[in-house]
């Protein structure tokens, strides 16, 4: 009689521990905090005329109330592979000092106090003046679409940049290099529009680059880019 009684009072135990949601699964994961969607200073394509520069961006939030801090990265490529400054800053602003007459890149990302990180901000890029330069090279090309290293149906394939230069005043051209190749061919040159149709097959990696060409003739390199084909 005494296990009957042990029995049941074990089985309401459970029915109850399930029926109240005793089920303990932990508490939920911390939440990164968001995405510094805004930039203050510099903004896409300036000309700095003074090379001690303060960063600024829009402040993140986090929905945990965590701590949040903020890493710079500024670099002399697009990709932030090349880098000159990493910092980790509290702040949604920094004073740096960099050299006088590069184009820079730069972007931000928030990191909350339990090391979560957002998506980095968008890549910027910004000239820093230089004594006796009248005319700057163009930014290098930034990638639109298709993705670098994505992948995508055969066929005709859209590839779409964007073009920059702090001279506002400069037509820029381009130069489009496509092929299955690493070094891939010039298949357009002096192109006026920022993007151009190529025709592909499937089961390839294509390579893809764009060459940016000032009024002056001043051309700035761009980087390699690849895509699969389905």
């Amino acid at each position: 009689m005494k296990k009957e009684i042990k029995l049941i009072i074990a089985i309401f135990s459970v029915l109850l521990l399930v029926a109240c949601g005793g089920s303990d699964d932990g508490p939920p994961p911390n939440s990164a905090p968001t995405q510094v969607s805004q930039v203050v200073f510099p903004t896409s394509n300036l000309l700095c005329t003074d090379n001690t520069i303060t960063f600024q961006w829009n402040a993140s939030t986090d929905v945990d109330n965590d701590p949040i801090t903020y890493r710079i990265i500024i670099a002399t490529d697009r990709d932030l592979n090349n880098i000159v400054e990493n910092r980790i800053v509290t702040t949604n602003s920094v004073t740096i000092t960099l050299q006088q007459g590069v184009a820079y890149y730069w972007s931000v990302t928030a990191i909350d106090s339990e090391g979560n990180e957002a998506d980095a901000s968008t890549t910027l890029a910004f000239f820093t003046s230089g004594p006796g330069i009248s005319n700057y090279a163009p930014f290098t090309a930034a990638l639109n679409a298709p993705g670098d290293e994505s992948s995508v149906t055969a066929g005709t394939v859209n590839l779409n940049w964007t073009g920059g230069d702090t001279d506002t005043g400069d037509i820029l051209v381009f130069d489009v290099y496509f092929g299955l190749a690493m070094d891939p061919p010039l298949i357009e040159s002096g192109l006026s529009t920022e993007n151009t149709n190529v025709t592909t097959v499937s089961g390839n990696t294509y390579y893809w680059r764009i060459d940016t060409i000032d009024d002056s003739g001043v051309k700035t390199i761009g980087q390699l880019w690849s895509f699969d084909t389905n």
